[in-house]
């Protein structure tokens, strides 16, 4: 038992002296534009198609929560990384392409060429999609390395999925020093996007009928989108109000049952995830001030510091 508490105050120690080493002006003397440059290249692409914002949003989260915040989503590796995993193979082609535009901006200004991680151009790009969907803009935490290694195993049993309910999502958030509030907050991400009709097709088309936790008008209206035979990538957004808006408007969806999965819904079903449901529900600057504080967090999650991992010269390869 000794041994094991030694081993988790050993572990805490280390996550903590990793993230301890991030702050906000680590680039001051070495790329002191780096916000800029970058705020500007992910406007540009933001400009091109909407599907910025999410893209990005949920890559920063997948990369997260396997092997940390070390950009390891990105590297190929025969077709066994991380992106080659099913639980990522439906990631958008266009927030990887947000990274690598902003690398690009990065890299052409001589002061900055290879000295900025992706690991930490994908935390600054994601907090720009939020603030530029209408959500809060808030500061980042820099100094992140790059990972070395990407492996499609290592996705295995990492990443939620949309059957989950509350104990499951709880466990594997709380791996990562997440709480249940930081969960909420972050499934919030919801308010931009899509998902695809093989992903909850369960929940409208089961033996038993409509699943008693939905909105049946809303069931009746995705059962006309994803009709039974229909194309599986037919996508559909996760907020049917303001699907392109940053806003609390999902909480408000699951008191009206129109959670697209049961793991969005059971956030409201459960009686104690409710209240909290309730509150960003009824008040945008609880769930804005939530979300910032559980990205805070979020992106301190297994980082690489000082003379770990690299900086990579081109965000899809080791160097």
């Amino acid at each position: 038992m000794k041994k094991q508490v030694l081993c988790l105050l050993f572990l805490s120690f280390f996550v903590a002296s990793s993230y301890a080493q991030l702050r906000q002006n680590f680039y001051q003397n070495t790329c002191p534009n780096v916000e800029s440059i970058v705020r500007s290249a992910v406007a540009k692409k933001f400009q091109q198609t909407f599907v910025t914002a999410p893209g990005t949003l949920r890559l920063f989260f997948h990369d997260c929560f396997v092997r940390g915040c070390d950009a390891s989503i990105f590297l190929s590796n025969n077709l066994n990384a991380e992106k080659d995993h099913p639980d990522d193979q439906s990631l958008a082609g266009d927030g990887f392409d947000t990274v690598i535009q902003a690398k690009a901006a990065l890299d052409s200004n001589p002061n900055c060429r290879n000295k900025v991680s992706c690991a930490d151009i994908l935390a600054l790009a994601t907090r720009d999609v939020v603030a530029l969907t209408g959500g809060p803009s808030y500061k980042v935490e820099l100094g992140r390395r790059d990972g070395r290694i990407s492996t499609k195993a290592s996705v295995q049993h990492k990443l939620p999925h949309a059957d989950f309910n509350l104990d499951k999502l709880n466990t594997m958030f709380a791996a990562h020093g997440l709480s249940q509030t930081d969960m909420i907050a972050l499934s919030g991400a919801h308010t931009l996007g899509f998902s695809h009709c093989g992903q909850f097709s369960r929940r409208i088309y089961s033996k038993a009928g409509i699943d008693k936790t939905l909105n049946r008008n809303y069931a009746l209206q995705l059962r006309q989108m994803c009709p039974l035979k229909v194309d599986p990538r037919i996508a559909i957004n996760m907020d049917p109000t303001t699907p392109r808006t940053f806003d609390n408007t999902y909480y408000k969806n699951l008191q009206q049952g129109m959670g697209l999965f049961s793991s969005d819904q059971i956030l409201f079903t459960d009686q104690r995830s409710r209240p909290t449901v309730n509150l960003f529900a009824s008040n945008n600057n609880a769930f804005n001030q939530a979300f910032v504080n559980a990205m805070t967090k979020l992106g301190r999650v297994g980082v690489l510091t000082g003379n770990q991992g690299e900086i990579r010269r081109d965000c899809n390869r080791v160097n």
